[in-house]
């Protein structure tokens, strides 16, 4: 790789003459693979100045191109799922010159966006949507009188997920015109299987061997049991060698799987598949971090990643403790080593959820379940029936896929299961498919369940313990990234349930603080001379010290990083109107709106939660006065 890419692809080069997909199409094979390698060169030297995610772009930049080149978007809908590997579909898109921007305040997005490109025909990111939201297109399609090639790329492990089996039963069911690419790249062709099922993928969707199948399935209507013999014939000769079975039996013409790096088979093949008619699978087998030997070497460190030298590899480390998801990894490890009964569960979370240690010292009692969050929780329930103690790490907004399984399986029979609920709050740089901004107000309204959130470390590590020896559901919040500096280990012990504490004294107005936001929380109170209470506890809530509070000040001012709609401040409103509490309340929270990608203080500060957006807001409901120290 050349250091000339610094500002850009250099003046004379393929990449560079490329500013929408009309300019693929001219271009020779040759041509085609020239592009790739540029692209890839492009898109390390890119992301090794933004971060984001890596790997899996490496590993499609073959595909993208070769799809742009046969199809006509965006008239045709290309629908990619999850959205991570579609950086190489941003550049070839129009927004090669925006890629410095990526996932940065103002800057595009590390995901497909409708608002954001004609090309993004779906937003997306989360897993397993693309079947049927592409789906969903087809039908408008045919809806509409309109012939529209439909496109659903999805990789092996979103192909696991429940939505996406619910789609495929669908599509095979409605026999629209829907082509799905599974890219696949969890397995590697050795070169002569590969070489075959190249062949094999270009005889199979070519148009000799499509009119001879239908053309005999015409002929041969009118005698069923040689019509039969013949299916049965193809069906197994195709089944002895090529993993296609499934995607049969549902209703799709399967073809593959082929070299996904190979452009000429590609290209052949997607054109003969355009021609095609119905449902069609096409498996391509890729290498995530194709091109890059560091993200070769190590495609799951690289699949997201910080800044790093582009010529090394070497990722840039932020200093500092342990954060929120290493705290939780070391307290489940500590948990188990005198717990037996403890079993731990993630849906394909383990290195995001800070499970790599664990699933190495326990793995008899470490469940991945894949992309699977509803089974996660209800699998949790089927162990927590049985007496086994399981703790289930997930994100927020994954949580979000589980939520009635989460009353219906494991609430409503009050089953001993513990959430430790990763990424509540702004996430920074992924932007609002992935932040935690709904959690406090889904989860108090849930009978039977405790939710609690930590203002620090020891915190978190403490209430990791009390959710583990409550007899019953538990759901400890914690943010993304480092807290305040507090040692895990300074909390030795469970915390009381639904006890508060004052973190500082004050007069006139108190800040009643629920988890991660206490920091910038017990800043404001210094300027405004108010009292600062940690809640801890969102359900229950310290009942008392709200009375306590409501009786010796003027003003109660909730500050949680959650919706103010239903949120934790909500329980407080409910609590004083309830007990016939009069008093001033200012609920302080994520507005009612999506919060765009930037950094986390960039994020808190838009939405009027550092320090200053605490202080500006209290002043100007108390008049702009503020009491004194």
């Amino acid at each position: 790789m050349s250091s000339s890419h610094a500002e850009g692809p250099p003046k004379g080069s393929l990449l560079n003459a490329i500013d929408t997909p009309a300019d693929l199409k001219g271009l020779s094979g040759r041509q085609l693979e020239e592009l790739a390698r540029e692209l890839r060169e492009f898109l390390i030297e890119t992301v090794s100045r933004t971060g984001g995610h890596l790997a899996a772009g490496l590993g499609v930049v073959d595909l993208t191109i070769a799809l742009h080149h046969v199809f006509d978007t965006p008239e045709a809908r290309l629908v990619w799922d999850v959205g991570h590997q579609s950086y190489p579909h941003k550049i070839l898109t129009g927004r090669r010159e925006c890629m410095d921007g990526l996932r940065q305040k103002g800057g595009i997005s590390g995901f497909p966006r409708r608002e954001e490109s004609p090309y993004d025909a779906f937003g997306t990111g989360h897993s397993s949507t693309s079947i049927g939201a592409a789906l969903g297109m087809a039908a408008a399609a045919r809806h509409n009188g309109e012939r529209r090639d439909v496109v659903a790329v999805i990789g092996d492990a979103s192909m696991g997920g429940g939505m996406a089996f619910e789609a495929l039963n669908h599509a095979g069911d409605l026999d629209l015109d829907l082509l799905v690419i599974l890219n696949d790249n969890a397995m590697s062709i050795s070169k002569p299987v590969g070489a075959f099922r190249n062949h094999l993928a270009r005889v199979l969707s070519g148009k000799l061997y499509t009119s001879v199948r239908e053309g005999g399935k015409h002929a041969l209507s009118g005698l069923p049991q040689l019509s039969e013999l013949v299916g049965r014939w193809e069906e197994h000769m195709k089944g002895m060698v090529m993993p296609g079975t499934l995607f049969e039996e549902l209703g799709f013409n399967y073809i593959g799987p082929i070299d996904g790096h190979d452009m000429e088979t590609l290209v052949s093949t997607l054109h003969n598949m355009r021609a095609m008619r119905g449902p069609r699978i096409l498996h391509v087998v890729t290498q995530k971090g194709r091109g890059y030997e560091p993200a070769e070497g190590d495609p799951c460190g690289y699949h997201g990643v910080t800044p790093f030298d582009w010529e090394t590899g070497k990722m840039e480390r932020t200093p500092g403790g342990p954060t929120y998801t290493q705290v939780f990894g070391d307290w489940l490890c500590d948990t188990a080593a005198g717990d037996p009964r403890l079993v731990a569960i993630t849906p394909a979370m383990c290195e995001g959820s800070g499970m790599v240690r664990f699933a190495g010292e326990y793995p008899e009692r470490y469940y991945d379940v894949g992309i699977a969050e509803q089974h996660a929780v209800t699998f949790a329930a089927g162990l927590a029936c049985e007496g086994v103690k399981p703790v289930v790490a997930i994100y927020s907004s994954f949580l979000q896929r589980g939520y009635d399984q989460l009353i219906h399986d494991v609430a409503l029979q009050n089953l001993d299961v513990t959430f430790a609920v990763d990424r509540a709050g702004q996430v920074g740089a992924d932007g609002a498919t992935h932040a935690g901004s709904f959690d406090i107000s889904f989860c108090r309204a849930i009978p039977n369940l405790v939710v609690m959130a930590p203002a620090d470390e020891a915190e978190c590590r403490g209430m990791l313990q009390s959710a583990y020896h409550y007899p019953g559901p538990a759901l400890v919040r914690y943010p993304r990234g480092r807290g305040p500096g507090v040692d895990p280990r300074a909390q030795t012990g469970s915390l009381t349930i639904g006890r508060a504490e004052v973190r500082r004294r004050g007069r006139d107005i108190a800040l009643l603080v629920f988890g991660s936001l206490l920091t910038p929380a017990i800043e404001a109170g210094r300027e405004l001379g108010a009292t600062v209470v940690n809640m801890r506890f969102v359900k229950p809530l310290d009942e008392a010290m709200i009375r306590e509070m409501a009786g010796s000040h003027e003003l109660l001012v909730t500050v949680e990083e959650n919706v103010v709609r239903g949120g934790a401040g909500s329980a407080v409103n409910e609590y004083l109107a309830a007990s016939g509490i009069g008093r001033r309340v200012l609920n302080l929270g994520l507005p009612d709106r999506f919060i765009e990608h930037a950094t986390p203080a960039e994020q808190l500060r838009e939405a009027g939660l550092d320090a200053g957006g605490i202080v500006t807001a209290v002043s100007a409901l108390a008049g702009g006065a503020k009491a004194p120290e």
